[in-house]
């Protein structure tokens, strides 16, 4: 192995905690994890929260669009630990200062929100962080929008499919890096595999030194990349 891959939680750390909670995302930064993945949305009102879905149906105790929601009223659907749906703000106060990596997902390929860049960029300007984060979407039009507001930040594109030409794509998109479901060999420019639960894998990944794994089982991967 010519480098460490670092392991990302795939919204925290879902074997133990409810995904994107608060106490994921501690418990994570407790365990000295590398690095975090978590995804973005808008409320009704403008004001960015952390959830996979655009809906709440699937992890809260409530039911309709994230969208349809504003912050006040979407703070009353718990999580299963009977956490709220946390804003971007207490996430960032969470993490400022911690030895921890961030891949932020603009969740805006189904869903747009207006000024979502804008605004969420904003804030990770104004919050002290170790290192840069990764700003990664499936819309390509949200990197886009987002290295127009501040080309100095790492943009990263989300895809299940293979891509022809990576380097070159990577090149004319202004992309650090791609984040695949799938690995295929990737040079000069940073690859992130998700979701990788599976120990062969993980393995095989860490042997051919990926930029970064990311994973629901976090300790497990770190288990396996100190025997490889």
């Amino acid at each position: 192995m010519t480098s460490k891959s670092l392991i990302y939680g795939h919204r925290g750390v879902p074997v133990k905690f409810p995904e994107n909670s608060l106490a994921g995302f501690a418990y994570a930064i407790s365990q000295h994890i590398d690095g975090l993945e978590f995804d973005v949305h808008l409320t009704k009102d403008g004001v960015p929260v952390i959830m996979h879905d655009e809906t709440v149906d699937r992890t809260t105790n409530s039911h309709g669009k994230i969208v349809d929601y504003t912050f006040q009223e979407l703070r009353q659907c718990t999580l299963s630990n009977g956490e709220p749906v946390p804003s971007l703000a207490e996430f960032l106060d969470l993490v400022s200062g911690e030895n921890v990596h961030l891949n932020l997902e603009f969740k805006t390929d189904r869903q747009y929100y207006p000024g979502i860049e804008h605004k969420v960029l904003r804030m990770v300007q104004q919050t002290d962080l170790v290192y840069p984060v990764v700003f990664s979407s499936f819309n390509l039009q949200s990197l886009k929008r987002s290295y127009a507001i501040d080309p100095t930040q790492k943009y990263a594109f989300l895809t299940s499919a293979k891509i022809g030409a990576p380097e070159a794509f990577a090149k004319s998109e202004h992309l650090e890096g791609l984040h695949l479901e799938h690995y295929q060999p990737v040079h000069h420019v940073a690859e992130r595999v998700w979701t990788v639960d599976d120990p062969s894998e993980m393995r095989q990944l860490f042997d051919r030194a990926v930029s970064a794994v990311i994973t629901n089982d976090f300790e497990l991967a770190q288990d396996v990349r100190a025997a490889v």
